[in-house]
């Protein structure tokens, strides 16, 4: 059974937490004690259904109370496929979070208040859906009970939309028309919209086609481990261990050894204890090579035919994600995968309002930041652009000085 993950975002109030709910309630994958908790609330909409916002917030209580949590995950399952919901905030102040949420999303679900229309907050979601390259987007253009389900307000919304949508290049976008405190096209079709040809926002999601970057163009293995036993029995025994970042390696296949750019040629692939003539993306192999060659953690197997870039300037999009400002003076440390190298931020190009998608000059960047950045690193980085390969395209920033995560990078260009 293959998985979809997805992430929701909206305004405040735009019905993010009952959709969600929604899906989880009429789907039955509430939990026997959650069902009879829900029961017993003493919160009911105005006609006296259950509110079920109810089930997510939790951890909006907990962000009142000051804890800091990123993201919430929510799991559930049909008989055709299993999703991942990431719930993500839509303040602006959390930014940094969404990123995270949506940074291994197959698809976004972006709310729409139909009594509002296309407001700011829609345009900064949808920005930060562009620039994390999400394969889908379903607009729910939600509340169309309070516009007496009207038609013409769901073609002047989706309209205005596919404006939008054009200037930030997202060309899957999905329009349903929906209510979550309804139920109206959610899990199944509703009545109440007959002009509505499509399908129940669930429907898409369980035939929405999920894709895997497995072409062997795209073969990238960052080694994590050399084994050598050294063993009597295992005397000659060499293998490079990792997880599969994307493509397909097969036995024979040629590949090549970056940094150093030594070539050899795939012997034996070994998954456990089983020999596959194939591994593929998301899979945690060791393979071994026909040449003893120098071999590190940190060092990248790649298709000797699909190279990556290799380069030390790194032209990449930031989101800064402490509460400290970045400091170009200092050395930060990049981990892409697994090499961690010393790195520093030689120039910022520009900073998005990412309310209005204009790019503004900038000297420093603060949290929640988005921009382009320049950032030289000590040693060569193998590497795709982030719109080719996400898995290989993308790295984050640490501060040498206290270990903590401070920025998100995606890879757009060896830099001049």
């Amino acid at each position: 059974m293959n998985i979809l993950k997805f992430f929701t975002a909206g305004s405040v109030d735009d019905g993010k937490s009952t959709l969600i709910g929604r899906l989880l309630y009429d789907t039955n994958s509430i939990l026997a004690d959650q069902l009879e908790a829900l029961q017993q609330s003493n919160r009911k909409n105005d006609d006296g259904s259950i509110d079920l916002a109810i089930l997510t917030d939790g951890l909006r209580a907990e962000r009142e109370q000051g804890i800091t949590i990123d993201v919430a995950y929510k799991y559930f399952q049909t008989e055709k496929r299993k999703f991942i919901i990431a719930d993500t905030p839509g303040h602006i102040q959390y930014t940094r979070n969404m990123v995270t949420g949506a940074s291994t999303a197959n698809l976004a679900i972006i709310l729409i208040d139909a009594r509002n229309g296309v407001v700011e907050q829609t345009v900064r979601h949808s920005y930060l859906v562009s620039l994390l390259g999400v394969s889908h987007v379903v607009i729910c253009i939600n509340k169309m009970d309070m516009e007496g389900y009207s038609e013409e307000v769901y073609n002047n919304i989706t309209a205005t939309y596919k404006t939008l949508a054009a200037n930030l290049n997202l060309n899957d976008v999905t329009f349903i028309p929906v209510s979550a405190l309804r139920g109206d096209n959610i899990v199944n079709k509703s009545e109440n919209m007959p002009w509505y040809e499509g399908t129940s926002l669930l429907d898409f999601l369980e035939t929405v086609e999920v894709t895997s970057n497995q072409t062997s163009d795209y073969a990238r293995m960052p080694v994590q481990w050399v084994i050598r036993p050294q063993t009597d029995e295992l005397h000659d025994y060499r293998g490079y261990a990792g997880r599969i970042l994307s493509g397909a390696f097969k036995v024979n296949d040629k590949v090549t050894v970056l940094p150093s750019g030594s070539s050899s040629v795939i012997d034996r692939i070994e998954v456990f204890e089983k020999t596959p003539e194939e591994a593929v993306a998301g899979m945690s192999v060791t393979l071994h090579l026909k040449d003893n060659i120098d071999i590190s953690r940190g060092d990248v197997l790649v298709n000797s035919a699909h190279l990556p870039q290799n380069s030390q300037l790194i032209e990449a999009d930031l989101c800064w994600m402490d509460n400290k400002p970045m400091d170009d003076s200092i050395t930060y440390f990049l981990q892409h995968n697994s090499k961690l190298t010393k790195c520093k931020v030689k120039d910022i190009l520009h900073k998005v309002n990412i309310n209005t998608l204009e790019k503004e000059d900038a000297h420093e960047f603060k949290l929640n930041d988005i921009g382009r950045v320049v950032i030289k690193t000590a040693d060569e980085l193998a590497y795709d652009l982030y719109s080719e390969n996400k898995a290989n395209g993308s790295a984050i920033l640490i501060d040498s000085r206290t270990n903590l995560t401070v920025g998100a990078l995606m890879f757009r260009a060896i830099a001049d």
